[in-house]
């Protein structure tokens, strides 16, 4: 279950920052509507490189279909990998 609180809570930030954990955010209200997310640093990082990874993958999948894909020997023989 998520942890919500009003915005007004972070008066006493150090109660707010004691119910974040790794992986279960506090999500911040202002006016009963959701306006802010407080999430573990090593979250944030790994929600930004997710995204990163996500962004490339999809640029990758655009160029295939643009240029063409490579069959699977061409590879090998880009990265000077023999056959396995």
């Amino acid at each position: 279950m998520p942890t919500i609180k009003p915005i007004s809570d972070l008066r006493n930030y150090n109660k707010v920052l004691q119910d974040i954990s790794a992986g279960e955010p506090v999500f911040l209200t202002k006016n009963g509507r959701g306006k802010f997310a407080i999430i573990d640093i090593n979250e944030y990082e790994k929600l930004k490189a997710s995204l990163k990874l996500m962004s490339q993958l999809a640029q990758g999948e655009q160029a295939g279909k643009e240029k063409g894909w490579m069959a699977i020997e061409e590879v090998r023989t880009e990265l000077g990998i023999e056959n396995v």
